[in-house]
């Protein structure tokens, strides 16, 4: 085994120079958010690290930059271990004449859609549009609240296989178009953005990287994180508005009434922030956490480990101590909302979801047996590609997730 750490840590003295990537800062707080957009790398640094960056920026030397930040703030800083730093993050083109290895980005998705196709999506008047279209929606409901559809309209057609089949559509078309909502926002702000498949607890889900629009105003962060929901309000408000003109008994309202219901079964699943939902993203935000979900989550295990053997950890640590008072109480909180959430979900799938998915398998294999009707045929392949597809998908992105974090795990660490 042979330690590289050494050979891989670029060596910085006190007349070096660095020449510094693109990078982009925002003031947040008592913290900047100084990161580069290519590699969708971010770091929070106190006043004092965004002056140095400043300054390296600049050209001046290490010497001299720490000199100046000695003279700015009257403390010592030790600049060539923070340069070294900025090397490992990939903030760093060059020292001295020494070009230093640069990460291969990540791959975006739709990589020919560049910002000036969709400034739209970042226009002050799409917000505006999208609550008259949802107000007007809310009046003609509360006007004639039958147009509600129930959960019977799901099932428009007599055939299972073709309900099935045709909500699956509709119900990924709609996921797709919910995340490009998001792709599509964050690219006008300049940001890269990627679509892939992930999993939350037990669901299958589509997301978005759109990390980069840490760096944006305000405004733009939450239209970026809000703009799924917008997207599926708006086609939500415009399905009622189909239904309020069309024949109950005609096929163009059957549909409308299935696609609305489609539309609006994913919001519910927005308040699960334990999840990591866009409300979750808009709660971190507003809150000023850096990581809710993972400083809630460890948190929670420190509860955890102290209930269940108080001598053994009694000298342990809080990790939300080390936040700022803002973070530490948001944090305490949403560690109550991730421990009971996820307890909850996971029950509710021990009990609902698991055996209802298993009686349908075994329905549909029974269905496959000698004797049944070509159509009944049909509805068992149906229901077997559909629910067993779905579900044979979780597995592989579970697998492929769990592969990449344990890849990660490996490279970072210090030997080989």
């Amino acid at each position: 085994m042979t330690d590289t750490t050494a050979e891989a840590q670029p060596r910085v003295g006190p007349a070096s120079r660095v020449a510094l990537h693109e990078l982009s800062m925002r003031r947040d707080r008592d913290e900047w958010i100084v990161g580069r957009m290519a590699t969708r790398t971010f770091v929070a640094l106190p006043s004092a690290g965004a002056r140095a960056v400043r300054l390296l920026g600049e050209g001046l030397s290490v010497a001299r930059t720490q000199e100046r930040l000695r003279a700015d703030t009257g403390e010592e800083f030790d600049i060539a271990d923070f340069v070294a730093d900025l090397a490992v993050l990939g903030f760093v083109a060059r020292i001295d004449d020494r070009p230093l290895p640069d990460p291969t980005p990540p791959r975006a998705s739709l990589p020919r859609l560049r910002p000036r196709h969709v400034r739209f999506a970042l226009h002050p008047v799409l917000p505006v549009a999208v609550a008259v279209l949802t107000a007007a929606a809310v009046v003609v409901l509360l006007l004639r609240p039958g147009l509600l559809p129930g959960y019977r309209a799901l099932l428009w057609s007599p055939h299972g296989s073709v309900v099935l089949l045709s909500g699956a559509a509709a119900g990924w078309t709609l996921l797709l178009a919910h995340e490009l909502a998001h792709l599509v926002t964050a690219r006008a702000a300049g940001v890269p953005g990627r679509m892939s498949l992930g999993t939350r607890l037990q669901f299958l889900v589509m997301q978005t990287d759109i990390s980069g629009i840490e760096l944006a105003p305000r405004r733009h962060r939450q239209t970026a994180y809000l703009s799924g929901i917008a997207l599926n309000l708006s086609v939500a408000s415009a399905l009622v508005l189909v239904l309020a003109v069309t024949d109950p008994a005609s096929t163009v309202h059957r549909l409308s009434a299935a696609a609305l219901l489609l539309a609006l079964m994913p919001l519910p699943f927005q308040l699960m922030v334990f999840t990591r939902t866009d409300v979750y993203f808009v709660l971190q935000d507003l809150t000023g956490c850096r990581d809710l979900y993972g400083d809630g989550l460890a948190y929670a295990r420190y509860r955890y480990r102290r209930a269940l053997r108080p001598r053994t950890h009694a000298g342990e640590d809080d990790p939300s101590a080390r936040l700022p008072r803002h973070e530490r109480r948001a944090v305490r909180v949403y560690s109550v909302v991730l421990v009971v959430g996820t307890a909850a979900c996971l029950a509710f799938m021990a009990a609902v979801t698991l055996p209802l998915d298993i009686a349908l398998l075994a329905r549909a294999v029974r269905g496959l047996a000698p004797g049944n009707t070509p159509a009944g045929y049909a509805d068992s392949a149906a229901v077997l590609v559909t629910l067993g597809g779905v579900n044979v998908l979780w597995l592989v992105t579970k697998w492929r997730d769990h592969r990449s974090r344990r890849r990660a795990k490996e490279v970072a660490r210090p030997g080989t």
